[in-house]
């Protein structure tokens, strides 16, 4: 599932994301970095990719060879309430 770093919201992943793409939903480039598989913030250039070239506005199009939109897994509201559950009872136990 290809989810827009901007507006949180889903892009159809047989949404071509070209140079010049641009979510449906909010319009801003999908073909940038932080909508990158292989962006990473702290690796060098912010990029986990050493071949890719510098990219220094993160958030514009740009012509990078090696972008790959960032996959994420659907989750389900059970697991998130799980997670908080758990949460929840580690600081009741440390107050």
């Amino acid at each position: 599932m290809n989810i827009c770093y901007k507006c949180k919201k889903e892009i159809a992943d047989d949404f071509f994301v070209g140079r010049q793409s641009q979510c449906p939903n909010c319009g801003v480039d999908l073909h940038c970095c932080l909508n990158c598989s292989f962006y990473e913030l702290g690796a060098y250039n912010d990029c986990r990719e050493g071949q890719a070239e510098r990219v220094l506005d993160k958030i514009r199009s740009n012509f990078c060879d090696f972008f790959k939109f960032k996959q994420t897994a659907k989750s389900s509201g059970t697991a998130d309430s799980g997670i908080k559950d758990k949460l929840e009872d580690l600081f009741k136990k440390i107050s």
